[in-house]
């Protein structure tokens, strides 16, 4: 299926490895101007070159490194048509045990720069025409993760904005939407899985096996393209039918 990004541009945060480099793997394999935004020099250059794409070195949790990458992209492609925002996720712990200094750090992780960076984005993804937002996030957004207190906490208020965003500037042509991923076979789940998921673990997850990354960009970029203009305000679960929610 053609899906129509030859030559727009995109920019892809969290990109050096696991989801984000998959993500701009996909999006540059279906022709798209791809600016790949992370912290780690050697691997995103390297990662870069590889599949033709602008590199970035920065922070999401540094303002002045959201300006310069909008404003390299710019300088590079003239525009900006997609947006992906993506990063790490904070540190496991229980909610008794977190504090309020892990969970303001968790907030700078996961919502602020969401909220930062696609608002230096909307003025270009206006003068698009056809622009796109597309926040990755977890399925702890449906179903609540044990262990992992912060993401259970921060990620549904960056859905919550994302949702209120995309009324907002849906008459701009502009859609929001956000990608929910279950356990997906990255170096984030070996944490959770030193020794690798037994059989208990993936009998938990209905399609029996962890999901790939590329499943998770393969959703992204229908949700970049033309097909999906209608799809506005969603959150769409991509894991094998791990969560349990209606919605």
């Amino acid at each position: 299926m053609d899906l129509g990004l030859t030559g727009r541009t995109a920019i892809v945060s969290g990109a050096s490895s696991g989801i984000g480099l998959a993500i701009a793997e996909a999006l540059a394999d279906e022709g798209a101007n791809v600016t790949m935004f992370a912290r780690r020099r050697d691997v995103l250059e390297r990662e870069a070159e590889r599949i033709g794409a602008l590199p970035v070195r920065g922070d999401v949790r540094v303002r002045r490194d959201l300006e310069n990458l909008v404003d390299r992209t710019i300088a590079a492609f003239g525009g900006i048509d997609v947006l992906v925002n993506n990063s790490g996720g904070p540190p496991r712990g229980t909610a008794r045990d977190a504090d309020t200094d892990a969970l303001e750090a968790a907030v700078e992780l996961l919502l602020v720069p969401v909220v930062r960076l696609t608002q230096l984005c909307l003025p270009h993804l206006e003068r698009s025409g056809r622009g796109r937002v597309i926040t990755v996030t977890s399925s702890s957004v449906r179903e609540p993760i044990e262990g992992l207190v912060l993401s259970n906490a921060v990620r549904p208020g960056v859905v919550g904005w994302s949702k209120t965003l995309a009324r907002e500037v849906a008459p701009l042509g502009i859609t929001v939407n956000a990608v929910a991923p279950g356990r997906i076979d990255t170096e984030r789940i070996r944490e959770v899985y030193p020794e690798g998921p037994n059989a208990d673990d993936l009998a938990a997850i209905p399609a029996g096996r962890l999901g790939a990354p590329r499943e998770i960009a393969d959703v992204v970029c229908f949700l970049a393209s033309e097909r999906a203009a209608y799809v506005n305000g969603a959150l769409v679960p991509v894991d094998g039918g791990l969560t349990r929610g209606l919605l």
